[in-house]
């Protein structure tokens, strides 16, 4: 029972699909960011799910871009490009750290925060229509937005936590930390070979160095203008490595057309 309850404890926070609401305790908690990945299993299966309808109504590329596009933020209800937004808006002040603190902390929008989502989208729905959805690519992708949640929710796990973080620090603290982190490295890393076992060597290489790149680039920001990660920031990460990845399956479709 209590793996129900913790699962459905990281859909009803992580997502905006339906699940049975139960009361946090210490017990749904502890490994509720250990489930965190199956929300991007869920998104995988509504994707594929989509392309299919699409392949058999014959859809145009622009209707099925639009479909890969906006079904992320429909699944998971917005709540990650919240935090990008609000990562936006706080680095583009330029503030100290305290002060990039209350601006995550502002439920209002900025004006940065708007110019950012804005251009996130038309490059991301691109992307979505340059994006040849073969059965290698739509798995990589998938396991992209798995791969995504994974490191999202170790990073919870595995930095200090950014003062007045209320949210992300209830789930840090209730969490099983040293497990937690194990399991969701662990998923990470299945994740990555399942890449180079559908997608070949070079998604897998591409894959890894982008993620890698992503990774040192949020940690490093995290810990020197905000003190510490928080649910914004690793919101922020899942947004910026999910763009990157389809950006390299789209690349190495290109680069392997041109060949």
């Amino acid at each position: 029972m209590w793996v129900l309850e913790t699962a459905a404890v990281a859909f009803g926070l992580y997502s905006a699909l339906p699940v049975p609401a139960f009361k946090w305790n210490d017990r749904n908690m502890r490994y509720a960011l250990a489930a965190f990945p199956l929300v991007g299993a869920a998104l995988a299966l509504a994707l594929r799910g989509w392309t299919a309808l699409c392949a058999l109504l014959a859809m145009p590329t622009l209707l099925r871009g639009a479909g890969l596009c906006v079904l992320p933020a429909l699944i998971t209800g917005g709540i990650h490009l919240d935090g990008y937004a609000d990562v936006s808006d706080a680095l583009a002040s330029r503030a100290s750290p305290e002060r990039m603190r209350e601006i995550l902390r502002d439920p209002h929008c900025g004006a940065f925060a708007v110019i950012r989502l804005c251009v996130y989208y038309i490059v991301f729905f691109a992307l979505c229509c340059a994006l040849d959805p073969t059965a290698r690519a739509l798995r990589c992708l998938g396991l992209g937005f798995v791969l995504s949640r994974a490191l999202s929710g170790a990073v919870l796990t595995a930095l200090p936590i950014a003062e007045g973080s209320s949210l992300a620090r209830s789930f840090a603290d209730a969490a099983d930390k040293r497990r937690v982190r194990a399991i969701l490295f662990a998923a990470a890393g299945l994740c990555l070979a399942g890449m180079a076992l559908f997608g070949g060597w070079t998604v897998f290489l591409a894959a890894l160095c982008v993620t890698a790149a992503v990774a040192l680039r949020c940690g490093r920001t995290a810990l020197r203008q905000f003190g510490g990660v928080s649910g914004d920031l690793a919101g922020w990460f899942l947004v910026k490595e999910e763009f990157w990845l389809l950006t390299v399956l789209v690349a190495v479709q290109l680069m392997e057309k041109s060949v």
